[in-house]
C-alpha cells in the first residue's frame, strides 16, 4: 500500500436539470512519496473534481482514497478537516493569499492554525520562503510582489505544515511562459526535498512532460499514464 495518494474505483455523479451527469466513471490510480504526476485532460473532464475529492473537499459516490495507507471514507467531517490540515496541500492557479499580511505572515498563518507555536512556524515561513528566493521579502505583502513571486509564497504557504500529498491546480496557469518555468523549477525541487506525493493538473503539456508520470483524464477514466502518452 502506497504511503503517498491513492485513489481506488472513485466514482462521481452530480445531479443537474433532472439528469445524471457521471464526470468519473471508476478512477484508479497512486502516487509515491516524492513523485510528482501531471493530471491532464480537456476542459470539463472532471480534473477539478477529481482535486476535491483527492483534497477531501468532496465525497465520491463509489470508492476510496487513502492518504498515507489511512481510508479516508469513513472518517467524520470534523476529522476529514483534521486530516486535510495536517496531510493536505493546496496550490491554486490564483494563489488566494490574504493581502493584508506579508509573505511571512501567509505562511506562518496555516501553521498556527494546526498548532504549531508562533516561534517555530516563522522560523519555518522564513526558511521555506528563503529557499524560494524571497528571503529578503519577508515583510512585503501580496500587492508588492510579482505574481511570480505570489506563486513561490503560495508554493511554501502549501508545504508549510510538511504535508503527505501536495494538489496543484494549474500552478503556473497565470504566469508567462519564462515566469511559469521558473515556479515550476523551484516546485520541483521542494517536492523532491519534501518527499511529497504531488498531483498537478495542467494544460501546460511541455511542464507535464517534465514531470514522472501524466495522468490523462477523458471521458471520466484515466487513460494513459506515461508522458509520452500524452497529446496536444
Amino acid at each position: 500500500m502506497s504511503d503517498g495518494l491513492v485513489l481506488s474505483g472513485v466514482v462521481k455523479t452530480f445531479h443537474q436539470a433532472g439528469r445524471d451527469l457521471q464526470v468519473l466513471r471508476g478512477v484508479d490510480f497512486d502516487i509515491e512519496p516524492g513523485e510528482m504526476v501531471a493530471l491532464v485532460g480537456p476542459s470539463g473532464s472532471g480534473k477539478s473534481t477529481l482535486l476535491h475529492i483527492a483534497g477531501l473537499l468532496e465525497r465520491p459516490d463509489q470508492g476510496e482514497v487513502r492518504i498515507a495507507g489511512q481510508a479516508v471514507g469513513k472518517l467524520a467531517d470534523g476529522e476529514r478537516s483534521r486530516l486535510r490540515r495536517r496531510s493536505l496541500g493546496f496550490v491554486y492557479q490564483y494563489h488566494h493569499l490574504l493581502p493584508e499580511f506579508s509573505a511571512l505572515e501567509n505562511v506562518v498563518v496555516p501553521q498556527m492554525i494546526a498548532g504549531q507555536r508562533r516561534a517555530a512556524a516563522k522560523a519555518r515561513a522564513a526558511e521555506l520562503l528563503t529557499h524560494v528566493g524571497l528571503g529578503e521579502r519577508l515583510d512585503h505583502r501580496p500587492a508588492r510582489l510579482s505574481g511570480g513571486e505570489q506563486q513561490r509564497v503560495a508554493i511554501a504557504r502549501a508545504l508549510a505544515n510538511q504535508p503527505v500529498v501536495l494538489l496543484a491546480d494549474e500552478p503556473t496557469g497565470n504566469l508567462d511562459p519564462e515566469t511559469a518555468a521558473h515556479v515550476f523549477d523551484l516546485l520541483t525541487d521542494l517536492v523532491r526535498r519534501s518527499r511529497v506525493a504531488a498531483l498537478i493538473a495542467t494544460h501546460n503539456l511541455e511542464l507535464a512532460q517534465r514531470m514522472d508520470r501524466v495522468l490523462k483524464l477523458e471521458q471520466g477514466r484515466i487513460c494513459g499514464s506515461a508522458a509520452t502518452e500524452v497529446t496536444a
